[in-house]
């Protein structure tokens, strides 16, 4: 056996001061020091940023040496924070200067004809081409491979799709995600609603908005943390507040989390509308403001009562931000991965489509399953898109 020793000029370090070697300072220094000194980075790029598109675009020779370096000096830094090897400046040198050059010449071009073609061509090329490669081909390829076994390599047809149907574990998941899809929306946007209308106008609204608003801060790992500890089961003592009120009053400890059929669901549901809640109340809140004072008025005029002007004004009033409010809750909860995998790991037919379809590619290495399920959470969601977007349209034209 042959043994080399590793070549140094090979190792994946960096020269001087890189994003990488940053964060690798800022590691080592005390967390009271971390906060104020990212703080105080963010603050400057965004005052560099500010100022670039305060200045950069005016006439006259100095916002034109302005436009030169912005054009030059911004992807050298750029690619010198991101520069993963040894001895990599002169390639990164190189590749800023061309596009130094390409923004410089982008941004000379005249603003009509043939220059403004090119203009829009450079300007949105990176990120057409980052959405081509991030999410067109593997949307492509995820459908393609829900056609072939577990390996990819072996054509299986449509039996992807039976298994997910007729097995277990994509069976429940399929069943599950429907229902976080029917009720999620449909539970939070109800409350929410319910509460934007009864705090509107109300004393102490901002701080009764901050208090639902609260658990839409918190991500959904820490919501299902939180909620575990709720749900939490044991014999003896217990820790979890909801079997602490159980015993209390001489019932028995309930496995809330374990609880079938649907009872954990429903469990792993209330966490999810209690996070949600708050994004539709302050939506909706907004939009209740937004309905003219005039027509309420009138409707009470005419004899109406509260229900009745609720019905007949407020709502179709609101009714574009309903749409957007129940649409976008229900492609969250479609997607819903974290409050389940960190509360029951899909398991006692908990799961649901987004969570099977990682577990079946970690997990199992099925990535024929797992691409299958990919497709059908997909096919899911394409309707709530479309209508989406159709009604986004149709609110345009009125205005």
């Amino acid at each position: 056996m042959v043994t080399r020793t590793p070549i140094e000029d090979a190792r994946p370090t960096s020269l001087g001061f890189s994003l990488n070697s940053f964060f690798v300072w800022i590691g080592n220094l005390n967390p009271l020091l971390q906060i104020p000194i990212v703080v105080v980075v963010f603050a400057i790029v965004v005052a560099v940023i500010l100022v670039l598109i305060e200045y950069a675009p005016r006439p006259g020779r100095g916002y034109f040496w302005l436009r030169v370096a912005a054009c030059f000096v911004i992807p050298f830094i750029a690619f010198m924070m991101l520069r993963p090897v040894q001895g990599a400046v002169v390639y990164v040198v190189a590749i800023a200067l061309l596009a130094g050059a390409l923004l410089f010449w982008a941004d000379y071009r005249a603003r009509e004809g043939a220059g403004y073609l090119f203009q829009l061509i450079t300007f949105l090329a990176p990120a057409s081409i980052l959405l081509l490669v991030g999410l067109v081909y593997p949307t492509i390829a995820t459908f393609f491979q829900s056609f072939f076994d577990k390996t990819g390599k072996q054509f299986v047809g449509l039996d992807n799709y039976v298994w997910t149907f007729t097995n277990p574990e994509g069976f429940w998941s399929v069943i599950n995600t429907l229902i976080w899809a029917l009720l999620a929306p449909t539970i939070a946007t109800v409350i929410g609603l319910a509460y934007a209308v009864f705090i509107d106008r109300a004393r102490g609204e901002r701080v009764l908005k901050v208090l639902v608003f609260m658990p839409v801060a918190i991500s959904f790992v820490g919501a299902g943390i939180i909620w575990k500890f709720v749900y939490d089961y044991r014999q003896g003592d217990q820790i979890g507040i909801l079997n602490a009120v159980i015993t209390w009053f001489g019932g028995q400890p309930v496995s809330w989390l374990d609880a079938t059929p649907f009872i954990n669901t429903f469990c792993l549901l209330a966490v999810f509308i209690w996070s949600q809640t708050g994004f539709a109340m302050v939506f909706l809140s907004a939009a209740i403001k937004g309905v003219p004072a005039e027509q309420i008025e009138a409707a009470q005029l005419d004899g109406a009562n509260a229900w009745e002007r609720f019905r007949n004004v407020t709502v179709p009033g609101i009714r574009s931000s309903l749409i957007v409010v129940l649409t976008t809750i229900t492609i969250a909860s479609l997607k819903v991965y974290d409050i389940v995998a960190n509360m029951t790991g899909g398991r006692s037919n908990s799961s649901v489509l987004g969570f099977e379809m990682v577990n079946q590619q970690q997990r199992f290495q099925s990535f024929g399953h797992s691409s299958a399920l990919a497709v059908v959470l997909f096919l899911f969601m394409v309707p709530l898109i479309v209508y989406n977007v159709r009604n986004l349209r149709k609110q345009r034209e009125i205005r």
